[in-house]
């Protein structure tokens, strides 16, 4: 007792966000409405170590009436990574906004892309096509962002079944390999150091179904615009303490761009037992999609054909698979010990057509020079390379990685409940342990751009080449190591008012070495202690009022660590060259807010309105290269301190027969510092290729603006509408940091859907995407005018700077399901 005295006034409360099983069970097989609010979970009410109660073995169908006669209806949500609903606190005590999407409302979207969910329920979220794939899609909440785009700064860490998803070797979140029909309920958690690295503005969990919440069998299949064509099948049963769930799911879609085409296949599976409060669970995943990428096109091209692309082929094929042991062993009555052990293995494979700094040398057209018209180009041999090519060829090159990763690691928490002065209390220490090493290797080959900016292969692999600019084969090991050790504790102080407060330690060490020469060799390590304090009082039973301040830290990865020399930029992602050391990235974020509920006469009202201020220290930009104008080089540089702020509101207004949910975000994100920096902006300095920003600026690809509305209707019991509607306002281009030129337009999207259930077996169902066909951009950056000739104007140089992420057009699906 003396050791949970003294660490009371820095340590916090951990809680999580699950649907008891027979609602989990019920949702499984309900695909005719949704609800928002959190489900309730049964729960004990905590024994004391002076009178220890009886422990109810978990497996029974339901509680006794004696039993459910002593339990409380708790609404529980996530404060750690590994949680179980055991370890769980009331939402009322959770400092810090709730945002939680369950399984109905992911179904509802009839998508098999997780993020279409997030965008539709969480007020914050934002969704850029940054990568031209739906399935590589940019989710940006509160202007911080995780992305599989590498190059990306990364500000959100993401779990699944308690396991950090982040890729070790840039910190990317491929949404792709996560497998939506399996997925129970996301939670976007915010303001809270305990999920470790990254979470600067928060951490996405994802929670998976096992056999224990999901009985039976479901299948899902649709089909529509853009030759879309995506089915799934889940299953899952129990028998006595025993529980087995398995999904997969396949999409092909053609996409509604050139060269836009996906496959998607993906696996999951969870075997289970539970025992007298004890419960063990092995589940394995695996996915293989291969993705026509088709990023920024520019606006000359755009305005000729929607689907136009520029400089392809662009194409990422992704392989994952995946194993994790976790484990619920209730020591005592109020000691609670949890853990998860995994493995990872994940491939990457890209290649990446672009324009070239290989060109004729001025003395000798028969050789090539890199760069400009003396500095060689070299082959792998380093022997200069001879120009095989046409005079009036147009020259560009193929630039191929391939990354493999192994991680494993190790999580470990344990919760303890006895009370403390008298008063409630939850203690919760935990630990976790990463380790991965990664293979990067890139190479580029020369090749031809030829009037549909295909760029064709000649077989010509280019060596290190160029001066400063250094573009050649790459072959690096990389080594992460991440721990962590946190503490947590909520005390009720009354039994309205609790405080939450504690802490987290991150050891993070990043190692490079090169498997070439020695320029790539670094040896990283960054250390922080990031605290958390904060608190909730509940004025009524229906309102409470929160807030809480926090700290987090994200470490610079290797592949920002190996480009950081303004003096050497690089390809990003691709071509790495010898680096100075970055800065780790600080978050010290305010919130506070307020939430409640109301039974009304025809249903029930939730609302959530809050506010937030998160400022980032040593934060990390990529930027472009301002010695060249060569498209896609650059370098990672530490740009000072930012600032993103803003409100959020919520309303969920429910009946028996219909739901109507409305939201608004404002975000203001700013950088705090005056600083230089290189830009493929027209208003860049013609000598220096900088941008002047100053403090106040705002930064770009952040809409400042979200408001989105959606409603469902039942017609009858079987019949059943509704739509979604979503407002996205202006934003900066991405390079205009200093806001000189005119922004990219917002946006207004509307969708609707219908189903029918046919009888309790069958339903059919239907929806239309944009179905205004608005044509809009949810991104859009700069480009050399120079590099590349306009083909669809006679050859002419490019006049605009404008390069856009096009959205998707209007687009028609129909699907059935059906359950057994």
């Amino acid at each position: 007792m003396s050791f949970r005295v003294l660490l009371i006034a820095s340590i916090a409360a951990a809680t999580v966000v699950t649907e008891s099983e027979q609602a989990c069970a019920q949702n499984a097989r309900d695909n005719g409405s949704y609800t928002t609010e959190l489900p309730p979970v049964e729960v004990a009410p905590p024994a004391t170590s002076a009178k220890p109660a009886a422990r109810r073995r978990r497996t029974e169908a339901r509680p006794t009436t004696a039993a459910r006669s002593t339990a409380t209806a708790l609404r529980v949500y996530p404060t750690s990574p590994v949680a179980t609903p055991s370890t769980a606190l009331a939402v009322d005590k959770v400092p810090s906004s709730i945002n939680f999407v369950n399984t109905p409302e992911i179904e509802r979207t009839n998508s098999l892309n997780v993020m279409e969910a997030l965008q539709q329920n969480v007020a914050g979220v934002n969704i850029s096509n940054v990568a031209g794939n739906e399935f590589q899609s940019n989710l940006e909440f509160r202007g911080f962002v995780a992305s599989p785009v590498s190059g990306t700064p990364q500000g959100l860490a993401v779990y699944q079944n308690g396991v950090r998803v982040n890729e070790a070797f840039g910190d990317t979140v491929n949404w792709d390999l996560i497998p939506t029909a399996a997925i129970k309920s996301i939670a976007v958690v915010t303001n809270n150091p305990a999920f470790g690295l990254n979470a600067l503005g928060g951490a996405v969990t994802v929670q998976m179904k096992d056999g224990f919440n999901y009985h039976g069998v479901g299948w899902d299949t649709m089909g529509g615009s853009f030759g879309r064509i995506q089915s799934s099948l889940q299953w899952g049963k129990q028998v006595d303490d025993w529980a087995v769930y398995g999904a997969l799911e396949a999409v092909h879609d053609d996409g509604y761009r050139f060269f836009g085409t996906s496959n998607v296949r993906r696996f999951y599976s969870d075997i289970g037992y539970r025992n007298d409060g004890n419960e063990f669970h092995l589940n394995i995943g695996a996915a293989e999609n291969q993705f026509g990428a088709a990023t920024t096109t520019p606006v000359e091209l755009l305005q000729q054909n929607w689907a136009a692309t520029y400089t392809t082929p662009q194409t990422t094929q992704h392989q994952v698979g995946y194993l994790n042991l976790t484990a619920k062993v209730e020591a005592t009555p109020t000691w609670t010990i949890e853990g998860v052990a995994h493995y990872r293995a994940f491939t990457q494979q890209t290649q990446d057509g672009n324009p070239t700094g290989a060109q004729p040398c001025t003395a000798d057209a028969t050789l090539l020079c890199f760069g400009d018209g003396t500095t060689p180009a070299f082959g792998l041999n380093g022997q200069q390379l001879s120009n095989p090519f046409p005079a009036d060829a147009i020259l560009g090159e193929i630039d191929r990685t391939y990354t493999s990763t192994n991680t494993g690691g190790f999580s470990l928490q344990a919760t303890n409940t006895d009370q403390l002065f008298g008063h409630d209390n939850r203690f919760v220490v935990g630990t976790s342990f990463d380790a991965s090493v990664t293979h990067f290797g890139a190479g580029a080959e020369i090749g031809t751009i030829d009037n549909n900016y295909v760029v064709n292969g000649s077989g010509i692999l280019l060596g290190t080449s160029g001066s400063p600019v250094s573009d050649g084969p790459v072959s690096l090991r990389t080594t992460n190591q991440y721990t962590g050790l946190y503490a947590l504790d909520t005390f009720d102080v009354t039994k309205a008012f609790s405080i939450t407060a504690g802490g987290r330690f991150n050891d993070a060490r990043i190692v490079l070495q090169d498997q070439i020469g020695t320029a790539l060799n670094g040896n990283e390590t960054y250390d922080r202690f990031n605290p958390i304090i904060g608190g909730t009082y509940k004025i009524t039973s229906g309102l409470t009022a929160y807030a809480s301040y926090s700290e987090s830290n994200r470490a610079p990865t290797p592949l920002e660590l190996g480009c950081a020399n303004p003096a050497m930029p690089c390809i990003i992602a691709t071509f790495l060259v010898s680096d100075p050391p970055l800065k780790q990235v600080v978050s010290h974020t305010y919130e506070a807010g307020f939430r409640g509920s109301q039974d009304l006469s025809f249903g029930k009202l939730e609302w959530k309105l809050g506010g937030f201020r998160a400022t980032n220290t040593d934060d990390i930009l990529s930027i472009p290269d301002p010695i060249t104008s060569l498209q896609g080089f650059g370098y990672f540089q530490n740009v000072g301190d930012t600032r993103r702020q803003g409100i959020e509101a919520e309303a969920n207004l429910k009946s028996s027969a219909w739901q109507f949910r409305t939201s608004y975000a404002f975000i203001d994100a700013r950088f705090l510092d005056a600083l230089q920096l290189g830009s493929n902006s027209p208003f860049a300095d013609p000598t220096t290729g900088n941008i002047q920003v100053l403090p106040g600026n705002i930064i770009p690809a952040i809409p400042r603006h979200r408001i989105k509305a959606s409603f469902d209707y039942s017609v009858t019991d079987a019949f059943k509408v509704g739509g979604d509607a979503l407002y996205v306002s202006s934003q900066y281009f991405v390079g205009d940091q200093s806001n000189q030129f005119q922004q990219l337009p917002g946006y207004a999207v509307f969708n609707v859907h219908a189903s029918y259930q046919i009888d309790k077996t069958y339903q059919v169902y239907a929806r239309v995407d944009n179905i205004l066909d608005n044509r809009y951009a949810t991104y859009g950056t700069f480009f050399d005018t120079t590099s590349v000739p306009n083909f669809a104007n006679g050859g002419n140089q490019f006049t605009d700077p404008r390069s856009l992420s096009p959205a998707r057009p209007r687009a028609f699906y129909a699907g059935l399901k059906a359950t057994f």
